[in-house]
């Protein structure tokens, strides 16, 4: 008979099952994809979001088995966002996983955002940062605790491409879209506060930050071009893209994975 190791098998160290994940921003389009992975991993769902459709938690229930209960929450107003987590622990009696997935990424429409430079409103600087980077440093904070009580603590804070790199200007040309600096800055932050909260909430919570490239949403088709052309896979990226990535993470499988920035960018920052 061959040793045998006492290894768990890689489907043990994925399950989720009697865990529970706080997802913010989880009724958008990458939530909703990171929701769908941990339910399928048996993880109990906390959907923290601006507004959240009321079919959309028990569609997860439906199709994964799994509880998942909304949390109606603007995360500009720091009471209600502590107050979340709190609600959160008091529903489901422990919290395991937070993702930080919610942003302030604006529209073309929005005053002061995504015009030139010189254009970029204050106002909407302050804004960005506060749902893009404070809020994540209150719901950490508030999370702390029971996250460093569950045993499997995990938070994945979701960054950019742009949090690590300049843009590159010549995709826009001859488009309305544009790049905020405050995105950029509050995604940089991001990244660097999962560094500087591994050390701090180690060895009880490991924290790591996902990085995506752009994500196919109808751009302009000059811009869809020219990024394609710039990606060594070829494509922009698709929701399902960050599945892997965050059940990984928030699982076993990474129990020796703190402090990294994983880039899911189709290769867009190796050039």
């Amino acid at each position: 008979m061959g040793k045998t190791w006492g290894m768990r098998k890689l489907s043990e160290l994925l399950d989720l099952s009697g865990r529970v994940a706080l997802v913010t921003g989880g009724a958008g389009h990458i939530g909703l994809a990171i929701c769908e992975a941990l339910a399928e991993q048996g993880c109990a769902l906390a959907v923290l979001d601006r507004a959240v459709p009321e079919t959309l938690c028990a569609d997860l229930a439906g199709r994964f088995g799994a509880r998942a209960e909304a949390v109606v929450v603007d995360l500009a107003d720091e009471a209600a966002a502590r107050g979340a987590v709190a609600d959160v622990v008091e529903r489901f009696g422990r919290l395991d996983i937070l993702v930080n997935n919610a942003a302030f990424v604006g529209t073309s429409a929005l005053q002061g955002w995504a015009t030139p430079f010189a254009e970029q409103s204050a106002e909407t600087w302050r804004s960005a940062l506060e749902v893009n980077l404070t809020a994540a440093f209150v719901l950490c904070q508030a999370a702390a605790p029971a996250l460093s009580a569950s045993g499997h603590g995990s938070i994945v804070n979701l960054g950019s491409i742009y949090g690590v790199v300049g843009p590159d200007w010549r995709l826009y040309e001859g488009t309305a879209m544009g790049n905020p600096a405050a995105y950029a800055a509050s995604k940089g932050g991001l990244i660097q506060f999962t560094r500087w909260l591994s050390t701090t909430l180690a060895p009880a919570v490991r924290v790591n930050a996902v990085s995506p490239g752009g994500v196919a949403r109808g751009q302009a088709v000059e811009f869809l071009a020219r990024y394609e052309a710039r990606a060594p896979l070829g494509r922009m990226a698709v929701e399902e893209d960050f599945k892997g990535v965050v059940a990984l993470l928030a699982s076993d499988a990474a129990a020796y994975i703190t402090g990294q920035n994983i880039l899911v960018d189709g290769g867009w920052s190796v050039w």
